[in-house]
């Protein structure tokens, strides 16, 4: 091996190895690159010395002043920094387990691109103080309940109803900005009401609707994207390509009464823009400074609505869609106000992932994991390993009525 490569400081690989794992256009995008960049910056400062117990000095020589460099790098390091992840972090078993696989997937890249020799990470000395798999099983993630799933869906629905029937019987000679108010609060309860029955009914990966600003291929859908007519929807899926997935019908009518309220100037508006302020604030204020509008004119300009997302509807100043994040804080601001009881220990709120587990538990349930498996945009194989916990029950009843006839 080159002296060069041993002699190289650690993190001068790291914007490569990223670039080969990111997606999109030059490797920029994409949740694995930044958390696995993440850690990739954690595992160079634990390396210096920066990070761990207060007697750790790092993997360098103590006599010696610089950079971790690859010549530095053995099993016995790895093994080190396996016992810090499990024991200095206070991480759960798993989250060690993931973490250190980012670190060693690193170093198998290296090793291919002749940073190293030797896969030392995947060594099983390296890897011995790795604390096992916590067991935790799919069937003990959140799912949203029938019950769940008709509180949210119910508390959403009368919220957009309220607000619509308010902005309606708004008394003539009503104030503009009033109206303007009321029509803004109309449009916001039909945009969670549509987001919470797409996130309860169909199953897609909140990922696949919503913006990813780690993925720049993943700009949330459009309405271009939907048919309501024919019941389906184009989203780019978690298998990188684009694919049809159902809108069944309990989505229809809410996402029909919220395209007529809100009347997008063009096919290619977000369905779920965000509704930031401080956002759609910069977006009007630097589109209307490329049209050409002076400062005055756009200050006056508005000034004549009560929300900048009313002047981008009016002035066809397409917003960005809402993010994952922001779909997160959504449902647990209307998870608290529905008064919705969740027994979770991750999650205190019907998080988005637990509206997809639910329609899986109800169409496993229901048709079975073949069908599931198409529904879900998943193999059979994966269905049946996520959704073990309903077999396992099934087969307990089973047992049960055996027991029931032969000890009866």
């Amino acid at each position: 091996m080159p002296d060069r490569a041993l002699s190289t400081p650690l993190d001068d690989s790291f914007e490569r190895y990223l670039q080969d794992k990111g997606k999109g256009r030059g490797g920029d995008g994409g949740n694995y690159r930044r958390n696995a960049g993440r850690e990739l910056e954690r595992f160079a400062e634990w390396a210096a010395g920066d990070r761990g117990a207060d007697d750790w000095t790092g993997i360098g020589p103590d006599d010696v002043d610089r950079e971790p460099t690859f010549d530095d790098l053995d099993e016995r390091v790895f093994r080190e920094y396996a016992r810090h992840l499990g024991g200095d972090r206070g991480l759960k078993q798993n989250t060690v387990q993931t973490y250190y696989r980012y670190i060693s997937a690193w170093c198998g890249w290296c090793v291919n691109e002749g940073y190293l020799e030797a896969h030392d990470a995947q060594r099983a000395s390296a890897m011995a103080p790795l604390p096992e798999d916590d067991g935790r099983k799919p069937g003990d993630q959140q799912a949203w309940t029938s019950e769940h799933r008709h509180a949210l869906t119910r508390h959403v629905d009368e919220r957009a109803r309220d607000a619509v029937e308010a902005y309606t019987t708004l008394p003539e000679g009503t104030d503009p900005l009033d109206k303007q108010r009321a029509r803004y609060a109309t449009l916001k309860a039909a945009r969670d009401r549509a987001l919470v029955f797409v996130l309860a009914y169909t199953a897609v990966r909140v990922g696949e609707l919503l913006r990813d600003p780690n993925d720049p291929r993943r700009r949330g859908i459009r309405w271009e994207d939907l048919s309501l007519y024919d019941g389906s929807m184009d989203v780019y899926r978690k298998k990188q390509q684009w694919d049809a997935a159902s809108l069944p019908d309990p989505v229809i009518s809410p996402l029909r009464s919220y395209r007529k309220l809100m009347d997008p100037p063009t096919e290619r508006w977000p369905v779920f823009p965000t509704f930031d302020q401080r956002t759609l604030a910069t977006l009007v204020q630097d589109e209307l400074t490329d049209r050409g509008d002076q400062p005055d004119v756009i200050d006056e300009r508005r000034n004549e609505y009560a929300r900048d997302l009313l002047l981008a509807l009016d002035e066809d100043i397409r917003p960005p869609s809402i993010t994952t994040d922001g779909a997160r804080s959504i449902l647990q601001r209307l998870s608290e106000a529905a008064e919705i009881d969740i027994a979770n220990p991750k999650h205190d709120y019907l998080a988005p992932h637990g509206g997809r587990r639910g329609m899986g538990e109800v169409l496993v349930r229901a048709f079975g994991y073949t069908v599931a498996a198409r529904y879900l945009d998943n193999s059979e194989e994966m269905v049946r390993e996520r959704y073990s916990h309903i077999e396992a029950g099934e087969l307990g009843d089973v047992a049960t009525e055996a027991l029931s006839e032969i000890d009866g």
